[in-house]
Protein backbone atom coordinates (compact mmCIF):
# COMPACT_ATOMS: atom_id res chain seq x y z
CA UNK A 1 0.00 0.00 0.00
CA UNK A 2 1.07 3.53 -0.57
CA UNK A 3 0.39 6.52 1.62
CA UNK A 4 -0.29 10.07 0.60
CA UNK A 5 1.42 13.05 2.13
CA UNK A 6 -1.57 13.48 4.44
CA UNK A 7 -1.11 10.01 5.91
CA UNK A 8 -4.19 8.58 4.20
CA UNK A 9 -3.90 5.00 3.06
CA UNK A 10 -4.75 4.11 -0.53
CA UNK A 11 -6.37 0.75 -1.05
CA UNK A 12 -4.99 -1.44 -3.84
CA UNK A 13 -7.40 -1.90 -6.71
CA UNK A 14 -8.89 -5.37 -6.98
CA UNK A 15 -8.79 -6.79 -10.50
CA UNK A 16 -12.21 -6.60 -12.07
CA UNK A 17 -13.78 -9.98 -12.80
CA UNK A 18 -14.52 -10.64 -16.45
CA UNK A 19 -18.20 -10.36 -17.37
CA UNK A 20 -20.18 -13.55 -17.00
CA UNK A 21 -21.18 -15.33 -20.17
CA UNK A 22 -24.83 -16.06 -20.87
CA UNK A 23 -24.08 -19.76 -20.30
CA UNK A 24 -22.44 -19.11 -16.91
CA UNK A 25 -25.49 -17.10 -15.88
CA UNK A 26 -27.75 -19.89 -17.14
CA UNK A 27 -25.92 -22.41 -14.98
CA UNK A 28 -26.29 -20.11 -11.95
CA UNK A 29 -30.03 -19.75 -12.51
CA UNK A 30 -30.41 -23.48 -13.15
CA UNK A 31 -28.65 -24.10 -9.84
CA UNK A 32 -31.07 -21.73 -8.09
CA UNK A 33 -34.04 -23.49 -9.65
CA UNK A 34 -32.74 -26.95 -8.77
CA UNK A 35 -32.01 -25.79 -5.23
CA UNK A 36 -35.68 -24.72 -4.95
CA UNK A 37 -36.65 -28.20 -6.11
CA UNK A 38 -34.26 -30.07 -3.80
CA UNK A 39 -34.81 -28.01 -0.65
CA UNK A 40 -38.28 -26.58 -1.09
CA UNK A 41 -39.96 -29.22 -3.22
CA UNK A 42 -40.75 -26.81 -6.07
CA UNK A 43 -41.80 -28.51 -9.28
CA UNK A 44 -40.71 -27.68 -12.82
CA UNK A 45 -43.64 -25.33 -13.47
CA UNK A 46 -43.04 -23.35 -10.28
CA UNK A 47 -39.33 -23.07 -10.99
CA UNK A 48 -39.88 -21.91 -14.57
CA UNK A 49 -42.49 -19.38 -13.45
CA UNK A 50 -40.12 -17.92 -10.86
CA UNK A 51 -36.95 -17.64 -12.99
CA UNK A 52 -37.97 -14.62 -15.11
CA UNK A 53 -38.58 -12.65 -11.90
CA UNK A 54 -34.92 -12.99 -10.88
CA UNK A 55 -32.56 -10.09 -11.45
CA UNK A 56 -30.42 -10.46 -14.60
CA UNK A 57 -32.27 -13.58 -15.83
CA UNK A 58 -32.75 -11.80 -19.17
CA UNK A 59 -28.96 -11.84 -19.60
CA UNK A 60 -28.79 -15.63 -19.22
CA UNK A 61 -29.09 -18.24 -21.95
CA UNK A 62 -32.72 -19.01 -21.17
CA UNK A 63 -32.97 -22.15 -23.31
CA UNK A 64 -29.80 -23.66 -21.86
CA UNK A 65 -31.01 -22.92 -18.33
CA UNK A 66 -34.36 -24.59 -18.95
CA UNK A 67 -32.68 -27.54 -20.68
CA UNK A 68 -30.47 -28.08 -17.64
CA UNK A 69 -33.38 -27.89 -15.19
CA UNK A 70 -35.63 -30.12 -17.27
CA UNK A 71 -32.83 -32.61 -17.90
CA UNK A 72 -31.96 -32.96 -14.22
CA UNK A 73 -35.60 -33.26 -13.16
CA UNK A 74 -36.47 -35.75 -15.91
CA UNK A 75 -33.42 -37.94 -15.28
CA UNK A 76 -32.94 -37.42 -11.56
CA UNK A 77 -32.76 -41.13 -10.71
CA UNK A 78 -30.32 -41.98 -13.51
CA UNK A 79 -28.08 -38.99 -12.75
CA UNK A 80 -28.17 -39.67 -9.00
CA UNK A 81 -27.08 -43.26 -9.65
CA UNK A 82 -24.29 -42.08 -11.95
CA UNK A 83 -22.96 -39.63 -9.35
CA UNK A 84 -23.53 -42.01 -6.42
CA UNK A 85 -21.13 -44.55 -7.93
CA UNK A 86 -18.32 -42.02 -7.37
CA UNK A 87 -19.03 -40.52 -3.94
CA UNK A 88 -18.00 -41.52 -0.45
CA UNK A 89 -21.38 -41.20 1.25
CA UNK A 90 -25.07 -41.57 0.47
CA UNK A 91 -26.23 -38.99 -2.07
CA UNK A 92 -28.88 -37.65 0.30
CA UNK A 93 -26.11 -36.63 2.73
CA UNK A 94 -24.49 -34.23 0.25
CA UNK A 95 -25.14 -30.53 0.76
CA UNK A 96 -28.07 -29.42 -1.42
CA UNK A 97 -25.82 -27.06 -3.40
CA UNK A 98 -23.19 -29.69 -4.13
CA UNK A 99 -25.85 -32.28 -4.95
CA UNK A 100 -27.49 -29.96 -7.47
CA UNK A 101 -24.16 -29.01 -9.04
CA UNK A 102 -23.16 -32.67 -9.36
CA UNK A 103 -26.50 -33.50 -10.99
CA UNK A 104 -26.10 -30.59 -13.40
CA UNK A 105 -22.54 -31.61 -14.23
CA UNK A 106 -23.55 -35.23 -14.79
CA UNK A 107 -26.44 -34.11 -16.98
CA UNK A 108 -24.23 -31.86 -19.08
CA UNK A 109 -21.51 -34.51 -19.40
CA UNK A 110 -24.12 -37.02 -20.54
CA UNK A 111 -26.20 -34.87 -22.88
CA UNK A 112 -23.99 -32.04 -24.15
CA UNK A 113 -21.05 -33.70 -25.91
CA UNK A 114 -20.36 -30.46 -27.79
CA UNK A 115 -19.20 -28.89 -24.52
CA UNK A 116 -15.71 -30.15 -23.64
CA UNK A 117 -15.72 -32.14 -20.42
CA UNK A 118 -13.08 -29.82 -18.87
CA UNK A 119 -15.42 -26.86 -19.46
CA UNK A 120 -18.29 -28.70 -17.74
CA UNK A 121 -16.08 -29.51 -14.76
CA UNK A 122 -14.59 -26.01 -14.56
CA UNK A 123 -18.05 -24.44 -14.63
CA UNK A 124 -19.17 -26.77 -11.83
CA UNK A 125 -16.09 -25.82 -9.82
CA UNK A 126 -16.82 -22.10 -10.26
CA UNK A 127 -20.46 -22.60 -9.22
CA UNK A 128 -19.34 -24.48 -6.13
CA UNK A 129 -16.80 -21.81 -5.21
CA UNK A 130 -19.52 -19.16 -5.51
CA UNK A 131 -22.39 -20.98 -3.81
CA UNK A 132 -21.04 -24.05 -2.00
CA UNK A 133 -19.03 -24.80 1.09
CA UNK A 134 -15.40 -23.84 1.63
CA UNK A 135 -13.73 -26.85 0.02
CA UNK A 136 -16.76 -28.18 -1.83
CA UNK A 137 -15.20 -27.33 -5.18
CA UNK A 138 -12.45 -29.90 -4.58
CA UNK A 139 -15.04 -32.60 -3.93
CA UNK A 140 -17.10 -31.62 -6.98
CA UNK A 141 -13.97 -31.64 -9.13
CA UNK A 142 -12.96 -35.13 -7.98
CA UNK A 143 -16.42 -36.61 -8.46
CA UNK A 144 -17.00 -35.05 -11.88
CA UNK A 145 -13.55 -36.18 -13.05
CA UNK A 146 -14.69 -39.75 -12.34
CA UNK A 147 -18.10 -39.18 -13.97
CA UNK A 148 -16.36 -37.76 -17.06
CA UNK A 149 -14.06 -40.79 -17.26
CA UNK A 150 -17.16 -42.99 -17.26
CA UNK A 151 -19.36 -40.94 -19.61
CA UNK A 152 -16.67 -39.63 -21.99
CA UNK A 153 -13.82 -42.12 -21.88
CA UNK A 154 -12.47 -41.32 -25.35
CA UNK A 155 -12.33 -37.57 -24.68
CA UNK A 156 -10.75 -38.02 -21.25
CA UNK A 157 -8.15 -40.47 -22.56
CA UNK A 158 -7.29 -38.19 -25.49
CA UNK A 159 -6.66 -35.31 -23.08
CA UNK A 160 -4.44 -37.49 -20.90
CA UNK A 161 -2.37 -38.53 -23.92
CA UNK A 162 -2.04 -34.95 -25.17
CA UNK A 163 -0.73 -33.82 -21.79
CA UNK A 164 2.01 -36.46 -21.83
Amino acid sequence: MTTTSLGDTEQPQQPKAPPKSARRRAREFALQGLYQWRVGGADEAAIEAHLPELEDFARADREFCLTMIRGVLAQNEKLTALVSAHIDRPFKELSPVEACILLMGACELTHNPETPYRVVINEAIELTKAFGGTDGHKYVNGVLDKVAAETRPVEVEARKKSRG
